[in-house]
């Protein structure tokens, strides 16, 4: 990922967060929703958790939440959101490559539409990997390579543009192989979460468990 591309991203991100409203809602991605609650609360690491609504929803059940993004007016929401919904929670800002924590810290994490320059993909998911003990659950929700097809045909259901920075099965497969797999599919599915996940798309769904 070279200096500019980066700084581009990071623009984006703190424009798109700097809007008054809560541009992907308020309320948990559907699948992070049905899979958390079903895991006994503990620590969990929320990377990209952008706004806050996946973080402040696990730190209404119980866990410990740490999230990260590289937006700081991200931040501003999620505290936001955090203070309206009476809970707590240790947000980072800064760029992943250098996020660092003790090895098998946490005993889950939430990546949802945590989508990165086709290079670095494989990279930070093993680095990821790191902070996660063993018996760690994973909840991964993002545009699979088939959502690009989508995209073309409405913009409005957003997600990257790039095809290598969509994911395949394969991928996750191979990025999260000391896993035991729960569930690993492709799916077409209707989004409605804020103003720019609105439509039909194609996602990758993953739940593992650290072995």
């Amino acid at each position: 990922m070279n200096k500019s591309w980066d700084s581009e991203y990071k623009k984006m991100w703190e424009e798109r967060y700097k809007e008054t409203e809560f541009v992907y809602g308020k309320e948990p991605n559907v699948f992070f929703e049905k899979w958390i609650k079903k895991l006994k609360p503990g620590s969990i690491l929320m990377p990209a958790d952008g706004e806050g609504r996946n973080g402040v929803f696990a730190a209404k059940l119980g866990w410990d939440v740490t999230s990260f993004d590289l937006s700081e007016e991200g931040k501003l929401k999620t505290l936001e959101l955090a203070k309206e919904n009476q809970v707590s929670l240790k947000y980072i800002v800064g760029d992943l490559d250098e996020l660092q924590f003790e090895k098998e810290s946490f005993d889950g994490m939430g990546l949802i539409y945590a989508h990165f320059a086709a290079e670095k993909k494989t990279i930070l998911h093993k680095k990821l990997d790191q902070f996660i003990k063993p018996g760690g659950i994973i909840i991964f929700e993002a545009f699979g390579k088939n959502h690009l097809h989508f995209n073309e045909i409405d913009p409005k259901v957003g997600g990257p543009r790039d095809l290598d920075m969509l994911f395949s099965t394969a991928e996750i497969k191979s990025d999260f192989e000391n896993y035991d797999i729960l569930l690993l599919e492709e799916k077409k599915i209707n989004l409605k979460e804020g103003k720019y996940h609105i439509g039909k798309g194609s996602v990758i769904r993953f739940v593992g468990r650290k072995k």
